[in-house]
């Protein structure tokens, strides 16, 4: 027998870098949002030992640097279990895409080898273990909406927004993240070397820009000025359509896009295209090489793909993941 989970991708809906951390890392702040497209990994866990890894995606390390195995490692450790685990993974989603799909995969790979030992991890060694090994793994033990703060792994369940219609545009270009942050200090080095006395308090800015966004769907905030529990104000027209607008209002953005694009001016004409199409809100994902645009409706994001389709751009329609429907359909 064999546990098969879906291991969904996320997108990062605004990304501000902060200083870099004593630890080498930057401070972050970022909305995750977790989104109907995956990958689907399977875990046996046989008689024997040794943990193996099955893909059939050349990108994808077969050995000890996937964070598969990583986890897997310290997930038998924590258990004290002994035995081989052969981890299978299916690709769909791009490597190096910035939707986290090998952090999604690691997790995947945690909650499917739990179940297979019949193991119950704490809720705090779950989240121990997806830290220590990667920035971006905590998001998928909450899934739908999660603000990510400190190096991103500092994760908080946020109200989560409605199902989004999106247009997710992938690149066979692979951008490495630890060479995107590099650019990106390059960039702040010449920046302060022209302006000494930099404007402080950016990631500051950041946050209150996301509360700014997201305070008309808070409950507390709609029940406050005497709205309905939607925190849309009756006859206001349709609340996705209203996050979109105070998405762009409050200019939640995305830094590496100030990096990517120069380096690859190909990414930045995907994002054009997509506003273009109509997109009420487009954006790099993570570090790219993935671009997203937010749109009102699911028949908007199907036609618009389709002309990205026929224009030569590798684009698909999906939808954004509630945190409920995440766990509804983790194990299906």
């Amino acid at each position: 027998m064999s546990t098969s989970l879906h291991s969904f991708a996320k997108i990062n809906l605004g990304l501000k870098i902060g200083p870099r951390r004593l630890d080498g890392f930057h401070e972050l702040r970022t909305i995750y949002q977790t989104i109907a497209l995956y990958d689907v990994v399977r875990v046996e866990a046989l008689a024997g030992s040794g943990i193996e890894i099955q893909c059939t995606e050349p990108a994808v390390p077969l050995g000890e640097s996937n964070i598969c195995y990583k986890v897997a490692e310290r997930v038998m450790q924590a258990a004290k279990a002994r035995g081989r685990v052969v981890i299978h993974i299916e690709k769909q989603l791009p490597v190096q895409g910035g939707m986290g799909a090998a952090s999604s995969n690691a997790v995947a790979t945690m909650l499917a080898l739990e179940r297979e030992l019949d193991l119950k991890l704490t809720p705090g060694d779950k989240l121990r273990i997806a830290a220590d090994v990667g920035s971006d793994l905590p998001l998928f033990l909450i899934g739908g909406t999660v603000l990510g703060l400190g190096r991103g792994e500092e994760v908080y369940a946020l109200e989560d927004l409605p199902p989004l219609p999106l247009v997710v545009v992938t690149s066979p270009l692979g951008v490495a993240t630890p060479a995107a942050f590099a650019r990106w200090d390059l960039l702040c080095a010449r920046e302060a070397e022209l302006t000494p006395s930099p404007a402080p308090g950016t990631i500051n800015r950041f946050s209150s820009a996301v509360f700014r966004w997201l305070s008309p769907s808070l409950p507390w905030q709609s029940l406050a000025a005497g709205e309905p529990a939607s925190g849309v104000p009756a006859g206001s027209g349709d609340r996705a359509e209203t996050l979109l607008l105070d998405l762009v209002r409050a200019g939640i953005e995305n830094d590496f896009e100030r990096v990517v694009f120069p380096e690859y001016p190909e990414l930045y004409e995907a994002k054009r295209v997509l506003q273009r199409e109509g997109a009420g809100y487009a954006s790099l994902s993570g570090s790219g090489s993935t671009l997203y645009g937010l749109f009102t409706s699911a028949e908007e994001a199907q036609r618009a793909a389709q002309r990205m389709r026929k224009a030569g751009h590798a684009a698909i329609a999906a939808t954004t993941v509630t945190r409920r429907r995440y766990w509804e359909l983790l194990f299906q």
